[in-house]
C-alpha cells in the first residue's frame, strides 16, 4: 500500500518492514528496525543476511570503531558510504557487537550508507536499520513505486516520492565494493555506480583517483 512520510516513519515504528525510495540511478529497498521482518517481506528465509543501514552517525562511528579498518581506510570508508551511497563489505574480528551478526557473513559486515534527503525524516527515529534490495525473491529490485506495490504483498508500506513525468537514467541496485584493512578496494558485486565506467578497473581507478590522500 501507498504511504506518505508519516506513514513509512509509523510503520517503522510498528516494526513492520516498509519499501523506500533512492535517488537515481538507484533502485528501491525495504528496511526494517529487525532482519526478520525484512526478510519476511522479500519471501525469504528469517535468517538469510542482511545490510545494516549505516544512515546514523552515531551508530556508523560504532561500527568502524568495532571493525578492524586503520584509521584513514574508516575515513574511506565514511566517504564511499555518503558520498558514493555504495554498499561496502568492512572487516570484522571476533567479539563483534552481536547486532551487526545478522549482516555479517565470514567476518565481512555489510553496510547501506545512503542518507537521502527526502527520507531523512523517516529513518533518523530509528537509528538501527536493517535493509536490503527491495525485490521478492527471483525477481529484480524495484525502480518505481510501481513496481514495488505490484511486486510485495498487499499491505506492504510502500514510499511514494516520485516526480511523475520527469525522465530518470535507468536504475540498477547498488554498487558492492569491499574495504580492506589497509584502505585496499575490490569490486564484490557490479551495480548503479560503477556502470558508467567502462570495466571495473577504470571504476576502481576512478575512487582512487578521487579518494586518494594529497
Amino acid at each position: 500500500m501507498m504511504v506518505d512520510i508519516e506513514g513509512a516513519r509509523a510503520a517503522l515504528g510498528r516494526g513492520e518492514a516498509v519499501v523506500l525510495p533512492n535517488p537515481a540511478p538507484l533502485t528501491h529497498v525495504v528496511t526494517a528496525t529487525t532482519p526478520a521482518a525484512v526478510n519476511a517481506a522479500k519471501g525469504r528465509p528469517a535468517g538469510q543476511a542482511v545490510a545494516v543501514w549505516a544512515h546514523s552517525p552515531g551508530v556508523l562511528t560504532e561500527i568502524l570503531s568495532a571493525t578492524t579498518l586503520e584509521r584513514p581506510a574508516a575515513a574511506l570508508a565514511r566517504r564511499l558510504l555518503g558520498d558514493e551511497h555504495v554498499t561496502l563489505l568492512v572487516p570484522l574480528p571476533p567479539g563483534a557487537p552481536g547486532w551487526l551478526a545478522p549482516a555479517t557473513r565470514d567476518s565481512w559486515a555489510l553496510l547501506f550508507g545512503a542518507r537521502w534527503t527526502p527520507v531523512r525524516t523517516v529513518l533518523d527515529p530509528f537509528p538501527l536499520l536493517y535493509v536490503s534490495s527491495a525485490n521478492r525473491t527471483g525477481s529484480p529490485p524495484a525502480a518505481t513505486t510501481t513496481d514495488a506495490l505490484g511486486m510485495f504483498p498487499h499491505g506492504t508500506p510502500v514510499l511514494d516520492l516520485a516526480v511523475h513525468g520527469r525522465a530518470e537514467p535507468a536504475r540498477r541496485a547498488t554498487t558492492t565494493l569491499r574495504l580492506h584493512p589497509a584502505g585496499g578496494l575490490d569490486l564484490h558485486r557490479r551495480g548503479a555506480q560503477d556502470h558508467p565506467h567502462r570495466d571495473t578497473t577504470a571504476y576502481l581507478d576512478h575512487l582512487r583517483s578521487r579518494y586518494s590522500r594529497p
